[in-house]
């Protein structure tokens, strides 16, 4: 089966994942919808999710905040009071109910945000003064655009309240019934603009004299978050390469391997690494990924469970695997117009297209849960041609 004469197929075979026992390798990735009305998750995401289910896949949520002030953009849930948890608990169950793991995506936009967002029209908080300037636009609540706001930065008394979000978001994940959480610490927000030394202009000790100083944020989280929930139950997403959200440091690869090394010291139980490529640019792939910036030295010097995420294939996703440079794939756009993803790459079935403009619209059907799986007979044609290739 397949272009590069792996059988099996590399992706669908099992892993243990700590306390879950998956039976695949093709990871649903965090997916922003923009369809919790006002925050709050709808109950067609009980069908958009179990769609996208299969017994013993690993899904892991779109990202979700976790304060009054975490938002910046339209209509992304969250997770910080109890009515979220009362909206996600069929949601949960839905994935459940076809025997799914399912983490929730912890998540603060910090200065990738509007004063329209904020409490009282307050500015955004982040590690800094400084505003993104490079990507100018902001998507505003009614979906007109504007420009990113000048933020205010963190003072160092306020930082453990912020941390103390995560703790009760993880809190509240686990009493909407989510087996995990994952904590966003990558594509510019929050936690990143802390740990990248080019956003980060702080003198305190979360400021940019050190990796340890500009990391301090993301591992009080960590710490909290673990003690919450337990170390088996929370994963992690870093992107040291990217520049999403006009987010830079000086070296990547530098901070990358810190941060690696720093959770086989600290977090050893921690449940995986979510690594994105350098190919990947927020929504968008980079033309190039040169050689320098390869994960492998991410992957070997993580001794946990690796899922890389970004613009992956099936037979790049296989030939990852099949390598040892990551465990699990995270895969977005395609699982997303692919309800049944992990069966198409078992049966080497041809792939619905994405439509990107209906990525982000407030429609409850229309590119959401619109996109068909394979019928019984194509999955039986699928099936024969197969066998005849074995």
């Amino acid at each position: 089966m397949g272009s590069i004469g792996l059988e099996p197929n590399p992706l669908i075979t099992p892993h243990n994942l700590g306390l879950f026992q998956l039976s695949h390798r093709v990871v649903l990735a965090p997916l922003t919808r923009m369809r919790s009305y006002g925050s709050i998750p709808q109950p067609q995401a009980a069908l958009y999710y179990s769609q996208r289910t299969s017994p013993g896949g690993l899904l892991i949520s779109e990202a979700t905040c976790i304060s009054d002030d975490a938002y910046g953009c339209p209509n992304v849930p969250g997770i910080h009071r109890p009515e979220h948890v009362e909206a996600w608990k069929p949601i949960v169950q839905a994935v459940h109910d076809k025997g799914g793991i399912f983490f929730c995506q912890l998540w603060h936009m910090g200065r990738a945000s509007h004063t329209e967002y904020q409490p009282n029209k307050g500015p955004p908080v982040s590690s800094t003064t400084k505003k993104i300037e490079k990507e100018k636009e902001c998507l505003l609540p009614d979906y007109s655009i504007g420009e990113y706001s000048t933020p205010r930065a963190l003072r160092t008394d306020e930082i453990p309240k912020y941390v103390e979000f995560y703790r009760v978001a993880a809190r509240f994940a686990r009493e909407a019934g989510f087996d995990g959480v994952e904590i966003h610490a990558a594509n510019g927000y929050l936690l990143e603009q802390f740990m990248k030394d080019q956003v980060n202009d702080r003198t305190d000790k979360y400021g940019n004299q050190s990796l340890e100083n500009r990391c301090r944020f993301t591992f009080e989280v960590i710490d909290a978050v673990t003690e919450e929930v337990g170390a088996d139950r929370v994963g992690i997403r870093f992107s040291p390469f990217t520049t999403f959200n006009d987010v830079h440091t000086s070296n990547p690869a530098e901070l990358g391997l810190y941060l690696a090394r720093q959770l086989n010291k600290r977090d050893p139980k921690l449940v995986y690494l979510h690594y994105v490529e350098p190919r990947i640019h927020g929504n968008d792939d980079k033309p190039d990924d040169p050689e320098e910036f390869s994960s492998v030295p991410f992957r070997e010097a993580y001794s946990g469970t690796f899922i890389a995420a970004g613009g992956f294939t099936r037979e790049s996703g296989m030939e990852a695997v099949a390598s040892g440079r990551a465990d699990l794939i995270a895969y977005g756009r395609i699982f997303l117009s692919n309800p049944d993803l992990p069966r198409r790459f078992q049966q080497n079935a041809p792939l619905n297209p994405y439509v990107r403009k209906t990525f982000y619209i407030p429609d409850l059907v229309v590119g959401y849960t619109d996109y068909p799986s394979l019928t019984r007979e194509e999955v039986e044609a699928y099936q024969k041609t197969s066998d005849s290739r074995m």
